[in-house]
């Protein structure tokens, strides 16, 4: 989380179930950088244009909705999303991202239209504003940057 200035307007960073493991979890499809590694490249590219991320991770499907929630309340500028394997079973995010006016945008690290068929369905996709995959961290980068523009 960043220490700014509250008036320096905010992008959430929500991510889901098990990207808490990154670095460990299945390297050859996520890569080696920790969560906490993207986190703070997040913080610096935000503060290069004049935001702060608040960068937070759950396991729990609720907590992530009320994450969503406060962002509304908030008033942030947009919302950069992992859900995780919630992604493609989550009725419950979509219904919350559909009920805040604050963009959502959908951030995975793989492709999942590249894997497993299941994956290749996207509650949060069919709600989100903009859409970011197969580009590693660096997926994080550029949905930082399309968030910056909002």
């Amino acid at each position: 989380m960043s220490n700014e200035c509250s008036e320096t307007p905010a992008i959430f960073v929500l991510s889901g179930p098990n990207l808490n493991l990154l670095g460990t979890r299945e390297p050859e499809i996520y890569g080696h950088d920790t969560l906490e590694d993207i986190h703070e490249r997040l913080a610096e590219r935000a503060a290069a244009l004049g935001l702060r991320v608040d960068c937070r991770q759950s396991n729990h499907e609720g907590t992530l909705i009320d994450w969503l929630h406060e962002a509304h309340f908030a008033s942030a500028k947009a919302v950069l999303l992992n859900a995780g394997g919630y992604t493609h079973t989550s009725v419950a995010l979509h219904d919350a991202i559909k009920s805040i006016r604050v963009p959502v945008i959908e951030v995975h690290l793989s492709d999942p239209m590249k894997r497993e068929s299941f994956r290749h369905l996207s509650y949060i996709g069919m709600a989100a504003a903009a859409h970011f995959a197969g580009h590693g961290a660096d997926s994080y980068m550029l949905a930082l940057d399309a968030a910056a523009r909002f």
